[in-house]
């Protein structure tokens, strides 16, 4: 019986893959034939269907999933980087597809999945024989409760890129087993590439996009909902009189609670002249969202201050309700033989619920207080306990051994982490300008990878890889940075600029003089300032901290019945300070005391954790004043009872 259970599996399988062969050359033969009505004749010396056609053959030829580990994935862009769905249980990131330019100036298009550990630096390679076909500029999306990862879309092209082809396929993701699954829907978005796609209850949201067809650009302003209970793509439709977004792509699209945030984006349209021209969009828009999907409607946000400057080639990461936006490039000049642009590589912080935009600056970690308080804190642990037990009413002994179960399993954890973690080179710069980077946000890092950089007419796929610590903001993590090859040759490209515009370097050389002129001025007049200020900044208590903080701008207070963290207060501090009041907090939400003190402490903390980060960036803020007024020294507190400081 084995045996023919063996045999008839086998079976399904070969004529699975036979059905997908079919269905792949199919679609290839439908592309070549929309490039032909376009009047695209001009094919390649290999017809982009024949090229399709053997990478599904080759596809065929794998009989299982196959997991190799690999140093790293080669030099691409437009690839999509993801994390691991959080019930996986592991630190891991999925990066998927993209394209690259060869030696010989071929476009060349990815199928290959890898999956990296940030915590043991270990890169693995997963082929199967189910993968989507080589594409670039597809949209991933995790959704956080059921783990399900959706692929929808992307472009493939001709090594010379005369002929192009928009995929318009549905792909589901086994983060446990790497399996493929491609969803053969009747009604679904049209084939695009450069869309996005986040998530709102049990669905995945998908906007915008645009195709190509080398004779003309589409852009696109539909919006789809993926039922992820039905496995099934909905559009939702707007009223033709209601104000809603322009057609764009590479915008950013953040979830929330009542529905979905947009902002920003590119797209091509017609100037005064009648000429086709790119537009940066900075605009802002929420989506208010019911379970009754055709209620959706449009709300364009009002313009906030502290906005980064007009940009494209960036998307915002979702990160404990805000967004995360890294780099970027904006063309300031444009004309039909010189393009002239700047590149970015500040990272911004957008408070989604406050519609406030924060720039996020990398600084060493502070200097830890000489004395110790092993006493205090021990005394703060009792006092704790006790108020645990008088709160929930089931006596000391449950609360502290379930903390102590929970504090011994963490050093378990925390000891197999020390074995695998790499420590990897920390530098207090942030990485070399670039956009179109993949970024992504595991935990609390955020994860940059690769991105686009041009010198002149040179434009340059960086190979590099970085992660930073949103939590702590204390350097930059370089995973890998390679930029040997990039540097000579944009060494070679200045060294033949400089032998052409001589007479153009003797004006610099005027501007520099120029320059260091007024920067001496300037010099002066910081030193002057500087030394009026006081050497440091000693603070005893949080109301010397808002005396001190007087006058600066913090954004108010959404929630003001919760505890506010102090400046300079990490995460553990602010639990360990209010927990009791985030305890009633849980304890008042339990009203059929189902939960037990385990889930409770845990309700508690998360409340805490989403204080924290609700306020991060305003504390942020007051710090960064609070440390030009001559640098804080070290903060400290009173004894409760006697008013004095430790020191």
């Amino acid at each position: 019986m084995a045996k023919k259970k063996g045999k008839d599996s086998a079976s399904k399988k070969a004529l699975k893959a036979e059905k997908a062969l079919k269905a792949q050359t199919k679609s290839a033969a439908k592309a070549k034939k929309k490039a032909t009505k376009l009047g695209d004749d001009d094919f390649d010396d290999v017809d982009i269907d024949n090229i399709l056609e053997e990478y599904a053959r080759e596809q065929a030829n794998f009989v299982a999933v196959k997991i190799t580990q690999t140093s790293r994935p080669s030099k691409r862009l437009n690839a999509t980087l993801i994390p691991s769905p959080a019930h996986h249980g592991r630190k891991e990131l999925f990066l998927f597809g993209g394209e690259a330019v060869n030696a010989a100036g071929l476009a060349e298009f990815y199928n290959d999945l890898f999956v990296f550990n940030l915590e043991t630096n270990i890169w693995k390679r997963v082929t199967s024989p189910n993968s989507p076909l080589p594409r670039s500029g597809h949209a991933m999306c995790v959704h956080p409760t059921t783990g399900l990862i959706l692929l929808f879309g992307g472009e493939f092209s001709s090594p010379k890129q005369n002929t192009f082809y928009h995929y318009g396929d549905t792909w589901l993701l086994d983060a446990s087993t790497r399996e493929w699954t491609k969803l053969d829907l009747k009604k679904g978005p049209s084939a695009r590439s450069g869309h996005r796609m986040t998530y709102w209850k049990n669905y995945i949201l998908l906007h915008g996009g645009f195709r190509d067809l080398s004779q003309s650009t589409t852009y696109l302003a539909d919006l789809w909902a993926f039922d992820v209970t039905t496995y099934k793509w909905q559009q939702i439709e707007f009223p033709a009189s209601m104000l809603k977004p322009e057609s764009r792509s590479g915008h950013s699209f953040l979830p929330t609670e009542d529905g979905v945030v947009l902002w920003g984006g590119y797209s091509k349209v017609k100037n005064s002249q009648k000429k086709i021209v790119g537009k940066v969009h900075s605009d802002s828009w929420t989506l208010k969202l019911t379970p009754d999907l055709k209620t959706a409607r449009w709300e364009r946000r009002r313009k906030s201050g502290w906005a980064p400057s007009p940009r494209v080639g960036c998307s915002m990461m979702f990160h404990k309700g805000r967004g995360i936006l890294f780099g970027g490039v904006y063309d300031t000049e444009e004309t039909d033989e010189t393009l002239d642009s700047v590149f970015y590589n500040d990272v911004y912080a957008y408070q989604i619920s406050s519609n406030k935009w924060f720039p996020l600056t990398l600084r060493p970690p502070r200097k830890k207080p000489v004395q110790q308080e092993k006493n205090n804190v021990k005394s703060r642990t009792n006092e704790l306990e006790e108020n645990l037990s008088r709160l929930l009413g089931d006596g000391e002994s449950e609360v502290a051994r379930e903390s102590n179960s929970d504090e011994d399993s963490e050093s378990d954890v925390s000891d197999e982490e020390a074995v695998a973690k790499v420590d990897h080179p920390v530098v207090m710069s942030l990485p070399h300008p670039r956009f179109n980077s993949a970024t992504a946000v595991l935990g609390d890092w955020l994860c940059i990878y690769g991105g686009v950089w041009e010198h002149g007419d040179r434009e340059f796929t960086l190979d590099s890889m970085y992660a930073i610590d949103l939590s702590k903001l204390d350097g930059v993590r370089i995973i890998w940075e390679d930029f040997t090859e990039d540097l000579a040759k944009a060494d070679q490209g200045e060294q033949s600029d400089e032998d052409m515009d001589d007479d153009d370097d003797d004006d610099d050389e005027e501007d520099e003089d120029e320059d260091e002129d007024e920067d001496a001025f300037m010099n002066e007049e910081e030193e002057e300032r500087n030394e009026d200020a006081p050497d440091d900044v000693q603070v005893d208590e949080a109301d010397d901290l808002a005396d001190v903080a007087v006058g600066l701008d913090i954004v108010a207070d959404p929630r003001p019945y919760l505890p506010h963290p102090r400046p300079f207060e990490s995460l553990r501090a602010f639990y360990s300070r209010t927990s009791n009041v985030f305890m009633e907090w849980a304890i008042s939400n339990n009203k059929d005391g189902s939960k037990r003190a385990k889930e409770l402490k845990r309700d508690a903390f998360e409340l805490c954790e989403g204080r924290w980060w609700e306020r991060w960036e305003e504390v942020r803020a007051q710090e960064d004043q609070l440390e030009e007024l001559g640098g804080i020294g070290e903060i400290v507190e009173r004894e409760a009872k006697t008013g004095k400081s430790r020191r």
